[in-house]
């Protein structure tokens, strides 16, 4: 079960990463409210390790745009080095500035890190931001088409998504709803919106896992006998979430994210009234998942 678990894991990060759902919120709630954690595993660590699975699939969703910004910055460092001054900045330039803006934000979640990580267990937390991702997504639908891209949006946007960024760590609120909502809430267009969002999770993701990997290290290591689980369920994030991408665009596209939404709300109300009668201990069987 062990392994299976993992798989069902890593399937359920891949898909809720970047479906607007939450992904470390279903992830918390197969793990502490219906027990599908691996034995001995470390149910933190283990998510941020499903991350770099999602990684993967930005890099393979994305990877024409990632190598145009990587060789972008070393024709940046060449002008640097020469002297020389660009006219007209590429595309390319202004988005990896962007996305270094963007990700400040989340230097602010540092101090606070262990009391966002303790979260995680609080599955009525959880319940409660799935209803605030979904009322996101809600209202979302119902704002005007913006037209701005990486060449007309401002560094005030940007903060502002990146803002939104460092509220999704806790788990529950949709790291892509909240960064798709807040650039569609700018006058983002849609497209630049999606694209944005899931390059902005590169460098987040990133320094998520050399703390969470430094951490364990600090710890004491890795349990040998725990990493053929953990290499399944991060492929199974990398294949399932390259597909979500897909289907994001899509839904991007027709401008709709009601279903969403509603399963949004659905879930957080859901699992508010699953937790409440677990703690009055009225459903036995999920003391024993737990």
């Amino acid at each position: 079960m062990t392994l299976l678990n993992a798989l069902l894991l890593g399937i359920i990060q891949g898909v809720a990463e970047f479906l607007p759902i939450s992904s470390s919120g279903h992830l918390s709630i197969a793990q502490n409210l219906l027990g599908m954690g691996m034995e001995g595993a470390d149910d933190v660590f283990f998510d941020v390790l499903l991350h770099l699975g999602t990684l993967a699939a930005v890099f393979a969703a994305y990877w024409t745009d990632i190598r145009e910004m990587v060789l972008e910055f070393f024709r940046t460092i060449g002008d640097l080095a020469g002297g020389g001054q660009l006219q007209r900045v590429p595309p390319a330039r202004r988005m990896i500035l962007l996305l270094i803006v963007g990700t400040l934000p989340l230097f602010l979640i540092l101090p606070v890190k262990d009391a966002v990580e303790g979260l995680y267990a609080n599955t009525f937390f959880v319940g409660g931001a799935l209803l605030v991702t979904g009322l996101l997504l809600f209202f979302c639908d119902r704002v005007q088409k913006g037209r701005k891209n990486e060449r007309t949006a401002t560094l005030a946007d940007i903060l502002i998504v990146g803002a939104g960024q460092a509220v999704a760590t806790c788990p529950g609120i949709s790291r892509s709803g909240m960064t798709i909502c807040m650039g569609c809430f700018r006058g983002f267009e849609r497209r630049f919106a999606v694209r944005f969002a899931f390059l902005l999770s590169i460098p987040a993701v990133l320094g998520a896992n050399i703390l969470q990997i430094k951490d364990v290290v600090e710890a004491g290591g890795i349990d040998v006998k725990l990493i053929p689980g953990y290499l399944l369920g991060v492929a199974a994030a990398a294949v399932s979430g390259y597909l979500s991408i897909r289907l994001v665009r899509l839904v991007a596209d027709k401008g709709r994210f009601g279903a969403f939404a509603y399963y949004c709300c659905g879930a957080g109300a859901i699992t508010v009234i699953l937790s409440l009668l677990k703690a009055l201990n009225m459903l036995p069987w999920l003391h024993a998942a737990a």
